[in-house]
């Protein structure tokens, strides 16, 4: 049985730890009401944004353009949402087992452009190429971050040096439900049919198609990637608040737990030293 110095020593850490838990809970909270507004007031645009891209391509026929067939390389892209600091319980290896565990993304013919730090070091281990690294853009999400990126990214496949782009995200469902995402972002996919029982009326663009989605796919594109970083940070404070809150629980138990092997010990010493003053007495007498 462990003694009283070591029961105390330990029951000591534990508070430690415990206040450190409680503090980065109440952090969490406070970052996730504020992470949490912004995910929620723009979720509507980018679904939105979304549909109507979509729904444009659906009715526009078949359109030879470059944005909307694979590059000629067969190297793809994952753009990886992270966050920067670990305590958030499965948040980040979700990510990473997702994107590993997908048999589309080999390591030898992906590349990675890690938003986050958890991320890059994580798919890195796993031997995967980090071909960007923007571990400031998870602090503080802007959309300028995002058509920095789309930019980054369609110039690498306009080079043909990736046919296709990823997005890896959390979509935040709530306090204590997060959700990892994979959506293919280029080429566009749409899905084709026909609208109120006949066929869909064909889209016409000015001044031409080719100028139209020049434009449109990189705002699409900046759009959807601004929206999951928005998402993920909701998610990373909801995830880190939840595994805070389930530690802080689990300091509490085993507290109670070294306070009362602590109480026996205190008790079982008291009883020998009493048992030895009583023999000592009877042996004197």
């Amino acid at each position: 049985m462990a003694s009283m110095r070591d029961i105390k020593r330990r029951r000591s850490s534990i508070q430690s730890t415990e206040q450190i838990t409680k503090a980065m809970k109440l952090v969490s909270t406070v970052k996730l009401q504020k992470s949490r507004t912004k995910a929620e007031n723009s979720k509507p645009y980018f679904n939105m944004m979304y549909q109507t891209v979509s729904s444009m391509l659906a009715k526009s026929g078949n359109m030879d353009h470059k944005y909307l067939k694979a590059g000629a390389s067969d190297r793809k892209a994952v753009i990886a949402i992270t966050s920067n600091r670990g305590l958030a319980g499965g948040y980040n290896n979700n990510i990473i087992r997702m994107i590993a565990g997908d048999e589309r993304f080999p390591s030898g013919r992906t590349s990675i452009y890690a938003i986050g730090n958890k991320g890059k070091d994580g798919l890195a281990r796993k031997g995967y190429e980090i071909a960007g690294d923007y571990p400031e853009v998870i602090e503080e999400p802007e959309y300028q971050d995002a058509q920095e990126i789309t930019s980054v990214l369609l110039s690498e496949f306009e080079k043909g040096n990736i046919g296709e782009i990823y997005l890896a995200y959390t979509v935040f469902k709530n306090t204590v439900s997060q959700k990892p995402a994979l959506i293919k972002l280029l080429p566009v996919e749409f899905e084709t049919g026909e609208t109120d029982g006949g066929p869909a009326v064909l889209m016409n663009y000015e001044p031409n198609e080719t100028a139209v989605l020049d434009q449109l796919v990189p705002k699409y594109m900046s759009s959807m990637i601004y929206g999951a970083l928005l998402e993920a940070v909701a998610s990373e404070n909801g995830a880190r608040m939840t595994a805070m809150d389930s530690a802080t629980s689990n300091a509490e138990e085993m507290i109670e737990e070294l306070s009362l092997q602590y109480n026996r010990a205190r008790q079982g010493s008291i009883t020998q030293e009493l048992t030895e003053i009583i023999a000592g007495a009877n042996a004197i007498s």
